[in-house]
């Protein structure tokens, strides 16, 4: 009796991944195994760059504050301490959207978490 490969799930298969490989340099768009192991790589990377996007942003974020805190003569980490006192609820991407769209705003919120820290 023939042995049964399944050939045309198999060939579909190789084909989604090879696929999956294009743009790739070299054999690793080439070469069904070295493509496999190069798409594996890119999606576990992928995984990872998209969490790391979360914290570069938040990063920008505090940095815009940070600058623009001090160009009104307070620094960050008692501005946020201010506003939580003040209970302010705005995230950081807000406020920094503020600070850049709308100085006379962000001037009024610095002044309101300075007379909550006095």
């Amino acid at each position: 009796m023939p042995r049964a490969t399944n050939a045309p799930a198999s060939r579909e298969r190789r084909k989604r991944r090879l696929d999956a490989a294009k743009g790739f340099r070299g054999s690793r768009s080439k070469l069904f195994r070295q493509a496999t192991e190069a798409v594996d790589r890119a999606m576990v990377m992928a995984t990872v760059h998209r969490r790391k996007r979360k914290i570069d942003y938040r990063q920008l974020w505090i940095m815009r504050l940070t600058s623009a805190c001090a160009k009104l003569g307070m620094r960050y980490s008692r501005f946020i301490e201010g506003l939580t006192k003040a209970s302010v609820k705005l995230n950081r991407k807000m406020l920094s959207e503020i600070s850049i769209h709308d100085p006379k705003g962000f001037e009024s919120l610095v002044t309101l978490a300075k007379s909550k820290i006095a």
